[in-house]
């Protein structure tokens, strides 16, 4: 058994590609390898600024001999046979395969080939240059006049097994055994025999820690040690801390401090510069939970001073940087957001969706439409609306777009908006991911939601819908943050109504810039619960019938949005634990509230959990069974009813069941019409006794026609009682 040590050294790699770098090499080397025949007991990579590295323990040296055997065609086959299976089985001659003999079919050729096994070190010399040549960045150079393509140019190659050199050349590069350590602390180079010499020398001599799981927690402990100094609170974040884990080979954290008169910056804008642009950690004063005039920078060298004049160079920097974010601060209070938003009317939404003063300009009629179904002051949540994008000509938008809404927020509060207003703006992109928090504030729910609408009817109708994994547009996003706000803000929302409404607008403003002209459109004809007949016959008086097509293509498009917000409830409710058939157990009632399909779907899975509910669900299937192959043969009238004369002179199992679909029928009535499906659900658990009763004592096929389509008609009120709740036909099991 040997041990492998793989290092390939070069100059610095972006930080953000090289977990994915580590990963891949040691995957490609275990593939590599494996299918060679090799084997070993441990393989373990490690990534830093400037090396990609794989151990693997317990290699074996030489992989074992494969003897196969290859069957060919009867002795005495025509030549083109026997020369095809020579040729396939690498053979020269006949006579080098053996004659076998099988009782039924007669004698047959077979080829025994025997491939000896390969010592592992010339394995290796073949495998590492292919894996080089083929690795896969998502970004990669050349340099001088080689033809290697790399992250950045490629220096060394180490590649030692059990402390000998597996000699081979990448592009003029060729392998050793030696490797460099940190550029200013212990470069080396320094020669390498064992795992263990080359980790020791690099973390010693060397000044590197190797893995990012070492550099991450000198990191944080570097972080805890000058906050705890300084009663600092480290502002966290993840994404960050992987980058600069990324960024240096040997961390020192360091405390800078920063000029206390730019706390009057937002402090977004403060924490993301620091971010964006210097990569340093943002810290609280732990007495008042505000952000402190102070940052952590982490660097890449052990200043003999313990940092000092790093830390003033960088707060010189980094002052520089926030004097421009003064710069844009001042400049934008002082031009008026609607001045702003006046400006939306020259960018581009879409080409064929207008501007973003066009949409803008749907979106607040939208809101306002909508404000009173969220509980919203209607002028509030359209003036919101109008504002909620105007920041996006701002400089301070412009310089840092992952401020958009937070900064109109900052300028409407400083304008004199009301907060709910502010907030709005701020909140109406919500949620960007499945970690953000959504809109609680009623105004924020009506402007996100009609932004959001607008969005997706808008890209629907022009037929931009995600594909396979595309998706350049978030639609799937924003369609699952729209249900996220409807969801957790108990939003009772007619999902149709909205996305007609958005329809309309959008089919407007397209009908407008087709016949390129300024005509309005009478707004209260267009209210949230008006209808669309109504709307149509507006277009054809105002546009004439030719533009009726689009105007029934625009909301045909937002029809077909109901499957995509469907599938997009489903992965909700899927992350909660629900069933996805029982989702669509109760979208085939056609219900488009979404709170009440939740509340549905969490009840009829309790319901299907007792024993009543599966017990029920089986006689159910059976009922709906008979009934199915009834409609396949065509002998089941369209208007059957049930005659209580017949049931009268049945059964005694019959006249239960009877019975007892007339109570369940009418005390379902008052849980169903005030929502409450559990106290339902209740209720139709007493049809479980009264079914399985009746499939045991009665034949429904009774010879006496009347008697079988009055027992075919019970079945049928069965299924109609059921289906009052969900369709249990989409119900597994």
């Amino acid at each position: 058994m040997a041990d492998l040590i793989l290092e390939l050294f070069s100059e610095e790699i972006p930080a953000r590609m090289q977990a994915k770098a580590e990963s891949d090499l040691g995957t490609a080397l275990e593939k590599a390898l494996g299918e060679a025949g090799l084997s070993w007991s441990n393989l373990e990579t490690a990534s830093g600024p400037r090396r990609l590295t794989v151990f693997m323990e317990g290699l074996t040296e030489r992989s074992a001999d494969v003897k196969e055997e290859r069957k060919g065609p009867k002795v005495g086959a025509p030549d083109k046979a026997v020369e095809g299976f020579l040729r396939g089985a690498g053979l020269s001659d006949i006579s080098q395969a053996e004659v076998r003999s099988d009782p039924k079919k007669g004698d047959f050729y077979v080829a025994v080939i025997e491939t000896p096994g390969r010592d592992a070190t010339d394995i290796i010399a073949e495998a590492v240059p292919a894996i080089i040549r083929g690795f896969h960045w998502p970004k990669s150079m050349r340099w001088g006049t080689g033809e290697l393509r790399w992250v950045r140019p490629l220096q060394r190659i180490v590649c030692v097994l059990d402390g000998k050199v597996v000699p081979f050349e990448v592009d003029g590069i060729t392998s050793g055994d030696e490797t460099e350590g940190h550029r200013v602390h212990g470069r080396g180079p320094f020669k390498i025999t064992s795992r263990k010499d080359y980790e020791s020398q690099l973390s010693d001599a060397g000044h590197v820690k190797l893995t990012r799981d070492a550099r991450r927690e000198v990191i944080l402990a570097g972080i805890e040690k000058v906050c705890a100094e300084a009663s600092l609170e480290w502002i966290e974040d993840k994404g960050l801390l992987e980058e600069v884990v990324g960024l240096a080979e040997w961390p020192v954290v360091v405390l800078g401090d920063m000029d206390p008169a730019f706390l009057a910056l937002p402090p977004e804008v403060i924490q993301l510069s620091m971010r964006t642009h210097q990569k340093y950690f943002a810290v609280n004063d732990k007495k008042t939970g505000k952000l402190a005039p102070h940052f952590i920078v982490v660097a890449n060298i052990d200043a003999a001073d313990g940092g000092k004049k790093l830390a003033e160079g960088n707060s010189r920097v980094l002052s520089a940087r926030l004097d421009d974010g003064r710069f844009f601060w001042e400049k934008d209070k002082a031009t008026p957001l609607e001045e702003m938003a006046a400006k939306l009317s020259t960018i581009a939404f879409k080409t064929e969706l207008g501007s973003l003063g066009d949409k803008v300009e749907r979106v607040a009629a939208l809101a306002r439409e909508l404000a009173p179904k969220v509980g919203a002051d209607p002028d509030l949540a359209e003036r919101a609306a109008r504002l909620a994008k105007a920041d996006l000509v701002s400089e301070m938008v412009g310089e840092f777009p992952e401020l958009q809404g937070v900064m109109g927020r900052y300028y409407a509060l400083e304008a004199g908006e009301p907060a709910a207003v502010a907030d709005a703006i701020r909140d109406h992109y919500k949620p960007q991911g499945p970690s953000d928090s959504v809109p609680t504030d009623p105004v924020g729910i009506a402007v996100a939601l009609a932004d959001k609408l607008d969005t997706l009817v808008g890209f629907w109708a022009i037929d931009e819908k995600p594909t396979g994994s595309k998706d350049p547009f978030a639609l799937r996003r924003a369609a699952l943050g729209l249900v996220r706000i409807v969801l957790e803000g108990d939003v009772r929302l007619g999902v149709r109504k909205s996305l007609r409404s958005a329809a309309t607008k959008i089919a407007f403003d397209r009908i407008i810039q087709l016949e390129n002209s300024q005509a309005n459109v009478d707004a209260p004809l267009f209210a949230y619960d008006d209808d669309l007949q109504k709307r149509r016959d507006v277009v054809e008086k105002q546009f004439g019938g030719q533009r009726v097509v689009e105007f029934e293509a625009t909301h045909s498009a937002a029809e077909d949005l109901v499957p995509f917000l469907a599938d997009r409830l489903k992965q909700y409710l899927r992350d909660q634990g629900q069933r996805h058939d029982l989702i669509d157990a109760v979208f085939a009632l056609g219900e488009d509230d979404l709170v009440l399909i939740t509340r549905r779907v969490e009840a009829l899975g309790a319901f299907l959990e007792t024993e009543d509910g599966a017990n029920l669900l089986a006689g159910y299937k059976r009922a709906a069974n008979i009934l199915k192959a009834e409609e396949k043969k065509g002998d089941l009238p369209a208007d059957l009813s049930v005659d209580d004369a017949l049931i009268a002179k049945g059964p005694a199992e019959e006249q239960a069941l009877a019975k007892a679909l007339s109570d369940v029928e009418a005390a379902i009535e008052g849980p169903l019409k005030s929502e409450d499906f559990t106290a339902a659900m209740a209720e139709l658990a007493k049809l479980r006794g009264p079914v399985d009763a009746f499939f045991e004592a009665v034949m429904v096929n009774d010879e006496n026609s009347a008697v079988r389509a009055n027992r075919l008609a019970l079945l049928t009120k069965i299924r109609g009682t059921l289906h009052r709740v969900a369709d249990f036909s989409r119900i597994d099991g």
